[in-house]
């Protein structure tokens, strides 16, 4: 288990901080965005549960728990061979699937897209769908130059796809989907 005595240690008042293997690294560099990224995706999730109860509460909490799983996994580089790592699991993603063909089953087909409104729980759920479309996009980046747990990434796409079915889904709890109208306001 972590214990933390000291919040600030003041390592990284020049611009760097540690990874897991304790190599430090400059802030800036793609890895610290990928994992700045997706901890601010998990924040997100927070604010979403909020307004959520019940089942889908416990499924954020157990999303947020992998996201964090996930800050563990981005912190030790896939080249570090005879380190046991916490790593993202294709068990993680599938269980994303069940849950997204859980909740999508009882939506009816979408015949416009979605505008990102609705009750205070959908708005924020979609809120979390853009935070994690951006880590997303961060980690993908980083990928290309230096190899990643593929996992991680498809797990960020099923979960963009699961927050967007539970937006929905809390939409239809209510009045139902907000939905664009192609040119309405010209």
């Amino acid at each position: 288990m972590v214990q933390l005595t000291r919040i600030y240690t003041k390592g990284g008042d020049k611009g760097k901080t540690s990874l897991g293997t304790k190599v430090r690294v400059l802030k800036s560099s793609p890895r610290i965005a990928s994992i700045g990224d997706v901890d601010e995706a998990n924040s997100f999730i927070g604010i979403a549960r909020l307004h959520s109860e019940g089942e889908i509460d416990r499924l954020l909490s157990r999303i947020q728990n992998d996201l964090f799983d996930m800050g563990a996994d981005l912190c030790i580089p896939e080249d570090k061979e005879g380190t046991e790592s916490l790593r993202i699991k294709p068990s993680q993603v599938t269980s994303l699937e069940e849950a997204i063909d859980h909740y999508n089953i009882t939506l009816p087909p979408l015949k416009s897209f979605v505008l990102p409104a609705g009750t205070p729980l959908s708005a924020t759920l979609h809120q979390a769908r853009t935070g994690v479309r951006r880590a997303e996009r961060t980690v993908c980046s980083l990928n290309e130059t230096e190899p990643l747990n593929p996992s991680i990434i498809h797990y960020l796409n099923r979960l963009s796809d699961l927050l967007f079915v539970l937006a929905r889904y809390a939409n239809h709890q209510e009045e139902g989907d907000i939905l664009w109208v192609p040119g309405a306001h010209r």
